[in-house]
């Protein structure tokens, strides 16, 4: 295992679509196990194989009081709940900076497990919200695009003084 340099916004593959992986592949397996020693040591308990500059469709989410690590190949939510719930939330392509996004409560997802079967799976919680997340940021869609207009400018000037 390895860990992988983590892009910085603005970075292009943040705000890409990234190609769908064949989630049975030695590579594909080993990517993950590099992603989550590399979630574990930014700290951080999603990333996407976008955040190491990577345009694959490869999810590793490892929650502090959860069940250990799950890898989401080509996931997709399939069902998500009317009712909502507001969270702080950041990336590790953007440390020290977090805001507060409103997301549906629920999600259904469905995925490949990394030997290859199809799978699908129901969470609420932090889980929904990391899920979401997530599949946000390896659909091009990074997180602070669901922070209203001032909370995103300011989020950007934020950053923008702290990596100086």
């Amino acid at each position: 295992m390895a860990i992988l340099p983590i892009i910085r916004f603005p970075h292009p593959c943040l705000k890409q679509v990234a190609d769908p992986v064949d989630a049975s592949s030695a590579a594909t397996r080993q990517l993950a196990a590099d992603l989550l020693e590399t979630m574990h040591a930014a700290p951080g308990i999603g990333i996407t194989a976008c955040h190491a500059g990577i345009s694959q469709r490869l999810v590793v989410i490892d929650l502090p009081d959860g069940d250990g690590p799950h890898v989401y190949a080509n996931p997709e939510i399939v069902w998500q709940s009317d009712e909502s719930v507001t969270r702080e939330e950041g990336s590790v392509s953007m440390p020290g900076i977090h805001g507060p996004i409103t997301r549906p409560a629920r999600v259904r997802v469905r995925y490949t497990r990394p030997d290859g079967t199809q799978a699908e799976e129901e969470a609420d919680g932090l889980m929904a919200v990391c899920l979401q997340h997530e599949i946000d940021q390896i659909n091009g869609i990074f997180w602070i695009r669901r922070l209203s207009r001032l909370r995103r400018e300011r989020a950007v000037k934020r950053f923008a003084r702290l990596e100086r």
